[in-house]
């Protein structure tokens, strides 16, 4: 039976008082060539500026800040970003943190979870195959922290929203990456805080990586995911919180390809001289991609993270 959502607006609210000590406000950039290129007015929220290089270590402190000082220690499954946020999260409080890695991760983001005092133990690159190595840690008495489908870490993400929306007033539409969907569905919370000029909220997801399309067009969560896509980040199964949130409160889901994504990654880097991984750029890639839907209006883009292995990359030029 589906899992739904407790949540309300004001959690995020009350969320982003939980964490103020432990993150940083992020700012925003723009860029006239890239609004010239989409005919819209571009605001980009910079959580690749975030501590840990991503928006994951708000989720993750909220959820930390909720657990008891005497807590043994906390463990999760993480392709990088939420591993090494949740490592940063759980340092802040005196807590161990063990961090279950699919085989094949991006190295610069394993690096990143030791860096910041996580233990790794790595799994099958399978939704399955994390899920059981997961299992395994919390049976030695670790509490679970999950990447996305939790409430507190969706209040936790949403505060991405709140700042914005206070940073840029009269946003017309924010749009977001979604994978597990703890981020867009977190947004979308924090939007219906406004009280007079509310924006949409858009999610966008690779066209490899497509599951969120698919469950909204089966009215359940598919179970057959098979991600194949750059955006490592995005590539875990939706969850069940998440996809009820997104069905009740995101106005669309928007498809880019692979193509689509590098080149939003090269539009990041040249104008607004910035590095963003694949799943940072898949919001960017949405708007150009489908740049009709966004012409003349004023739209918030969340670059969500920024690790990436720069030195592969340029070997690769």
């Amino acid at each position: 039976m589906p899992v739904e959502s407790s949540l309300k607006p004001g959690d995020t609210v009350r969320a982003r008082e939980r964490i103020r000590s432990m993150i940083r406000e992020t700012p925003v950039m723009t860029s006239d060539i890239l609004d010239e290129l989409t005919g819209a007015t571009l605001f980009f929220k910079c959580e690749h500026l975030q501590d840990t290089g991503s928006f994951k270590l708000r989720g993750a402190s909220h959820a930390v800040s909720q657990l008891p000082a005497d807590c043994p220690g906390v463990a999760t499954h993480s392709s990088g970003n939420h591993g090494a946020a949740l490592a940063r999260a759980a340092s802040l409080r005196g807590f161990a943190a063990d961090i279950v890695v699919p085989e094949g991760a991006v190295a610069s983001k394993v690096d990143n979870i030791r860096r910041h005092g996580g233990t790794i133990h790595y799994c099958e690159p399978t939704q399955a195959g994390r899920e059981a190595a997961l299992a395994a840690l919390v049976e030695t008495g670790l509490t679970p922290v999950p990447p996305y489908d939790d409430d507190h870490i969706i209040a936790g993400q949403g505060t991405v929203g709140l700042e914005l929306l206070e940073q840029v007033p009269n946003l017309d539409v924010i749009v977001a990456p979604v994978g597990g969907g703890g981020l867009v569905s977190g947004i979308a919370l924090a939007a219906l805080t406004c009280e007079h000029h509310r924006p949409q909220v858009i999610a966008v997801e690779p066209a490899g990586a497509d599951d969120v399309m698919r469950s909204l067009a089966a009215g359940r969560r598919v179970d057959d995911h098979r991600p194949d896509t750059i955006a490592d980040g995005l590539r875990a199964l939706v969850g069940e919180r998440n996809l009820a949130l997104i069905r009740q409160h995101v106005e669309a889901v928007l498809p880019v390809s692979e193509a689509q994504i590098i080149s939003a990654m090269g539009n990041i880097w040249q104008h607004l001289k910035q590095v963003a991984e694949p799943s940072g750029a898949v919001a960017l890639a949405g708007v150009l991609a489908h740049a009709e839907r966004f012409r003349n209006q004023r739209v918030g883009i969340v670059i969500s993270g920024g690790n990436l292995d720069v030195a592969e990359r340029l070997a690769g030029l």
